[in-house]
């Protein structure tokens, strides 16, 4: 079975210093993969790569077997508008919103839809209040971000992703930007999406989604994949392992946590 999205060999420098080196993964449809590891070791960077926010000096990224970006310095305007294509079905939800103030909830939600999409506006707004109604915020469609707490605000930018009818979603630590008790609102969102069966890929640093909800967790250490497995798999691994010793103490309260 083709994987959804398939990476191989992924490199990333910057002025000299190498972020990314030897990235190889592949992900399956419907798949929830948790990426984790220290501040600085390539994560972020990583899922920027992938949506081509960020141009890999090395290596490819497939999504549905359909080779992302195009190798070489010039771009043509096809390719610039097969990208915008690709682009829009691997969406990506960051630390802060980027939500545009001066729209509604409603039009945030749906300018994707209408202006890469192509959907009438009549279906774009319908499909986004469905979105918005599933993650309890169908109220607040004509209201205005500033209204709205960090978490609110966060999941209207998920609404804002799932519009976009992606194949793949990248979140980049999309509760860091929380207050704590914010957090747990988000989190059963994004719990409620891998239940349905939508594709993630998470950078976080809330052990307690990764090892309850991801299938397989991404350990990145100093831009190499260093170690990845099911949950059950990394609690197996030997004490003084990289990824053992990164998640130290956060392990307790896993002991018994298992995900197929």
């Amino acid at each position: 079975m083709t994987p959804l999205l398939s990476v191989q060999g992924l490199g990333k420098s910057y002025h000299g210093r190498t972020v990314l080196q030897d990235i190889d993964f592949d992900v399956q449809r419907g798949e929830v993969i948790g990426l984790i590891g220290r501040s600085g070791s390539g994560k972020s960077t990583l899922l920027r790569c992938l949506n081509y926010l960020e141009r890999p000096d090395q290596g490819e990224i497939r999504l549905a077997g359909s080779l992302l970006g195009q190798r070489g310095a010039r771009w043509s305007l096809s390719a610039t508008r097969e990208l915008a294509r690709q682009r829009a079905a691997m969406t990506m939800v960051f630390q802060h919103f980027n939500l545009w103030p001066h729209r509604t909830v409603l039009q945030n939600v749906t300018e994707g839809p209408i202006n890469v999409l192509g959907l009438r506006r009549d279906e774009a707004e319908q499909a986004a209040l469905a979105i918005l109604d599933r993650i309890g915020l169908a109220a607040k469609a004509q209201a205005y971000p500033v209204t709205l707490s960090g978490g609110q605000q966060q999941r209207v930018a998920i609404a804002r992703a799932l519009a976009m009818q992606p194949q793949l979603i990248l979140f980049d630590e999309p509760t860091s930007a929380l207050d704590p008790e914010l957090v747990g609102e988000v989190l059963a969102v994004m719990a409620d999406l891998a239940k349905s069966g939508t594709t993630m890929l998470v950078v976080t640093h809330e052990m307690s989604f990764a090892f309850e909800i991801c299938n397989r967790i991404f350990y990145l250490d100093h831009g190499r994949l260093a170690d990845q497995g099911r949950p059950a798999e990394l609690l197996q691994r030997d004490p003084a392992s990289p990824v053992r010793s990164f998640l130290g103490s956060t392990l307790k309260g896993f002991g018994g946590a298992h995900h197929a």
